[in-house]
């Protein structure tokens, strides 16, 4: 039998998605936060960051740990769901709920 991927489920939907938002508050673009991911010897291309926000390709644990310390947070922030008001206020003023400010320090 061919070896079939292994399809992307919610969380893992849900991390994608947080990886951008999270990128974007910080200002990021996704080269400079594969290049990031790269010096903290874990090599990345902005090709595989945009294939992974767009759930194209799973976020391995590596990945997250990787992309959580270049992004300056903990994994768990990654994994966590964004309460929807704190996307809304985001998109105005790039602030993040008491939630996030908490877990990104």
């Amino acid at each position: 039998m061919p070896n079939r991927p292994v399809e992307i489920g919610p969380a893992g939907l849900h991390t994608a998605r947080a990886i951008e938002r999270l990128r974007l508050v910080r200002g990021l673009t996704q080269h400079q936060l594969a290049a990031r991911c790269t010096a903290l010897g874990r090599p990345m291309a902005n090709t595989t960051l945009s294939r992974t926000e767009r759930a194209r390709r799973r976020c391995d644990v590596d990945d997250l740990v990787a992309l959580a310390t270049a992004l300056g947070a903990p994994p768990a922030a990654l994994l966590l769901p964004w309460p929807a008001h704190a996307c809304a206020s985001r998109a105005a003023s790039h602030s993040l709920a008491p939630t996030q400010e908490a877990l990104l320090g």
